[in-house]
């Protein structure tokens, strides 16, 4: 359930706040961030200001997810509106080349 006390442009304005957040948190195998690569399924504000992030990582047993998600935590907090985050790992559907943005395709010469 979305904050009743935000109106739609907030909500998105927020959104948008949250996702130049996450752009700083680099995925450190391949020196790009994880909303250019596509790794940020869905962002959703609920009550009293807590953010959920839906993720997925580049392979199942990506062993990296813990520095992730404790550089996107860190990265949350430079959000005023967000007073907690969860994130949620997802796996469907599986992540592929083609989530990437076109910035992340030329930085990394994936046609």
């Amino acid at each position: 359930m979305e904050p009743t006390n935000w109106n739609e442009d907030k909500l998105n304005e927020i959104k948008g706040n949250i996702l130049t957040a996450l752009e700083q948190v680099i995925d450190p195998e391949l020196n790009i961030d994880i909303v250019n690569l596509g790794l940020v399924y869905g962002v959703e504000l609920v009550e009293e200001n807590h953010c959920v992030i839906k993720l997925t990582l580049t392979t199942m047993g990506c062993p990296l997810v813990d520095t992730i998600t404790n550089d996107i935590m860190k990265a949350m907090q430079t959000v005023p509106e967000v007073s907690s985050t969860e994130v949620k790992l997802v796996w469907y559907p599986a992540w592929d080349t083609s989530k990437m943005s076109r910035y992340a395709r030329i930085a990394l010469g994936v046609r």
